[in-house]
């Protein structure tokens, strides 16, 4: 027997609005890292977001590559990127018996932990702000060890 779900709202809507996206704007932010590691981009995403006049909508966020990702975290300690580094690493080591191995011996854990931060994101725009909590970051992560020049592509969509 299956039950019916109920889903209900946490919390009561402050507005509801209903735009017609009045703008679409593009560009491609070229990201040259360090080797493995966390290279933050927020600065990058809010000055596009203002260039591009937005007001209420979404910036999508594209790696237009696959040996490294993108993921929002915590901006405020360092030692968080470092220990999610880590964690990654135990989860896809060098050392293990890779088959992919053309490109070297990081490039295949390289492409599986791509695979579970994963390569876009979505973050909310609303009074023409990202509307990141007050601890939050996107970052680029580069998951090979030599230095790389990875291409994001920044996309908003919504009401100028």
């Amino acid at each position: 027997m299956t039950r019916p779900v109920h889903l209900s709202l946490m919390h009561k809507l402050s507005a509801v609005t209903d735009v017609t996206p009045q703008r679409i704007a593009t560009a491609t932010l070229r990201v040259e890292t360090q080797g493995a590691g966390f290279t933050e981009i927020t600065a990058d995403a809010k000055a596009f977001v203002a260039q591009a006049g937005a007001a209420e909508g979404m910036l999508l966020v594209f790696l237009r590559h696959t040996s490294a990702s993108l993921t929002i975290q915590e901006n405020a300690d360092s030692d968080v990127q470092t220990d999610l580094v880590t964690a990654l690493d135990r989860l896809a080591p060098e050392d293990a018996p890779w088959i992919h191995d053309v490109e070297g011996p990081d490039d295949m854990p390289a492409h599986v932990k791509a695979m579970l931060n994963g390569v876009s994101l979505h973050i909310p725009v609303t009074g023409g702000k990202l509307a990141l909590g007050t601890w939050q970051g996107l970052y680029l992560v580069e998951h090979r060890r030599r230095p790389h020049s990875r291409d994001v592509i920044l996309q908003f969509i919504g009401s100028k």
